[in-house]
């Protein structure tokens, strides 16, 4: 018998936007299908849709009721929107919003009870999709209240080949940039990532660099004081839990000089300060991966793109990467966890932030993180 391969579910997000395009086109690959179950949450009408009008070959559909149901080798589907939807390409509509919150809300069913491994979410539109229900800045926001039933914190990561960057502040106003600071959250925001680099990306001892919020990290205090009072105690509370953090650097010129090549991880006060010089690096195969949550979650690093919405030329590289990411993720907390389930390791953890990142009194971790 075939050993079952992780079930990633896989969100259609604004169908009005390029998701169904990028998830269509990575789904043609052969060596993808074979190493996970995909399960897409949107409509089996508009799948087809897509498929004629892009002239897709190569994958195969099956119509689900539920992640039991789903086969290898197959695009699975889970119809959880209506059926009379109409794709406006480039528009944003309420009834796409609705779609997209319709998949959001049954996949996180599905979820809590255990039965996906992973979840790709292809791009919604953050204005559309507002409602009672999701009143929300976007994905991780959402997810984090979501699933996070143990009080746990999301923290977003986006990561490509040899870069990986992840924020203290996410989607706020520039103006609440530097009031939304404080020591407590700069070093939750470190711990985070680093538990993250070890347990989801199998660093051992990771090496991370904080940047600096003010121009020149302030030219010791002359332009603001958030590095004095928040940056360098954070950091230094940080150290003496063991964790290698260094910094805060100037921002500036932090990623033209290749400096983040010397680190595991970079940790951006902001959201723009981070996403801006990571998306010129790495636009094309970057993914944005939430840490903290009790399941995997990967996206691509792009937008709904309504610009070349429909036109057959989105690149599905960024999506394709979040898929193997997610993959990847899975097997690397599984690996963690049977590495860290013997409760004799307790006793001769490393000073790398173990004994404080899990629970390995060996009770069942997996759902902590």
């Amino acid at each position: 018998m075939e050993e079952r391969k992780a079930r990633i579910a896989i969100t259609h997000g604004d169908f009005n936007g390029i998701g169904y395009e990028v998830i269509l086109k990575a789904m043609e690959e052969p060596h993808l299908q074979s190493i996970c179950t995909p399960i897409l949450y949107g409509s089996m009408k508009i799948a087809s849709y897509y498929k004629k009008l892009l002239e897709i070959e190569g994958v195969t559909f099956n119509l689900i009721n539920n992640p039991a149901e789903a086969l290898p080798r197959r695009l699975n589907i889970i119809d959880c929107v209506p059926e009379d939807l109409k794709v406006e390409f480039s528009k944003s509509t309420p009834e796409a919003g609705k779609a997209a919150f319709k998949a959001l809300e049954r996949v996180m069913e599905d979820i809590r009870n255990r039965q996906i491994d992973a979840l790709v979410t292809a791009p919604i539109n953050k204005n559309n999709i507002q409602s009672k229900d999701f009143d929300f800045p976007g994905h991780t926001e959402y997810l984090q209240q979501s699933a996070a039933a143990k009080g746990q914190k999301a923290l977003m990561i986006l990561c490509s080949e040899g870069l990986r960057v992840a924020l203290v502040t996410g989607h706020v106003p520039v103006s609440q940039i530097s009031s939304s600071l404080t020591v407590e959250k700069i070093l939750e925001k470190i711990q985070l990532f680093n538990q993250s680099l070890r347990y989801d990306y199998a660093i051992i001892r990771p090496r991370i660099a904080v940047l600096a919020l003010n121009p020149h990290a302030s030219d010791g205090g002359l332009i603001g004081d958030e590095e004095r009072l928040m940056i360098i105690p954070a950091l230094q509370a940080a150290k003496e839990k063991g964790l290698l953090v260094f910094g805060p650097y100037p921002a500036d010129g932090f990623f033209g000089s290749g400096n983040y090549k010397k680190f595991d991880g970079v940790l951006a006060m902001y959201h723009d300060q981070g996403l801006a010089p990571f998306k010129a690096l790495s636009m094309e195969s970057g993914v944005n991966f939430t840490a903290g949550l009790p399941f995997v979650r990967t996206s691509p690093a792009h937008g709904t793109a309504y610009d070349i919405a429909g036109q057959g030329i989105a690149s599905e590289d960024s999506f394709r990467q979040a898929l193997y990411m997610a993959v990847d993720v899975v097997a690397n907390r599984e690996q963690y966890y049977q590495n860290h389930k013997n409760p004799l390791r307790k006793q001769y953890y490393d000073r790398g932030g173990g004994s404080d990142d899990l629970n390995l009194t060996g009770e069942d971790d997996r759902d902590r993180i």
